[in-house]
């Protein structure tokens, strides 16, 4: 009885080229993913030019960094004011305990004031500000009270990038603002995954933009 040949099931081939055709594909999307991420550093800093505005504004945290930068920008004559934002303290508790508390907008001020701003150009904003969608709705307001146009507001390289996407979500018609990251700042965008600061700062940073992107929906606690 003649031998007969089984031929190969209907289909297999094409079916090993789909899987190779997907795994490459998830190859290079995850190669894609990994450069989008070391590029990310670099990517969360941005820097506007500078104009005359009404104030230069202190952000909170990073002290002195933040500090130091608004002051050059004052004695170059960029704005005539400099203002300090307040972020929340343990004052309260504390008070309750007969303990006195100096908040950082106390250090700041002291900061301004040894490197030549005068004290009458200084000034600390009265709201406390939780988180950085709060300190750019209290500049917000401040700005319209002063009947101010323009602001140019310093903070950390990392942190640029969200203040400049929360302003524009957040500001007023017509209200300007121009990013200055601290030129001290140590952090480094290019490598920034080779030091656990650098790193912290940049999940943080994205994880706000992703928040911010989102509508805020996930607020601070006060």
């Amino acid at each position: 009885m003649p031998e007969t040949k089984t031929s190969p099931l209907p289909g297999r081939r094409p079916c090993c080229w789909a899987l190779l055709v997907i795994t490459a594909l998830a190859f290079l999307s995850l190669l894609a993913a990994a450069g989008a991420l070391l590029h990310a550093g670099r990517w969360l800093v941005v820097q506007d030019p500078l104009q005359k505005a009404d104030a230069i504004v202190v952000l909170s945290g990073r002290m002195p960094l933040r500090a130091e930068e608004a002051a050059a920008l004052y004695r170059a004559g960029w704005a005539p004011r400099v203002w300090v934002t307040r972020p929340p303290g343990p004052g309260r508790a504390l008070e309750l305990m007969g303990i006195d508390f100096v908040g950082e907008e106390f250090y700041s001020v002291r900061v301004l004031l040894r490197l030549g701003v005068p004290a009458d150009a200084i000034r600390v904003l009265p709201a406390e500000a939780v988180n950085t969608a709060v300190e750019m709705n209290v500049l917000a307001q401040q700005l319209e009270q002063s009947s101010g146009h323009s602001l140019i507001v310093v903070t950390s390289k990392s942190h640029t990038r969200r203040v400049r996407t929360l302003w524009r979500m957040l500001a007023k018609p017509g209200q300007g603002m121009i990013v200055r990251p601290a030129t001290d700042d140590p952090f480094d965008p290019a490598h920034w995954w080779r030091t656990s600061g650098d790193a912290l700062e940049v999940v943080r940073e994205l994880l706000g933009l992703a928040n911010a992107w989102a509508g805020l929906p996930l607020r601070t606690q006060p």
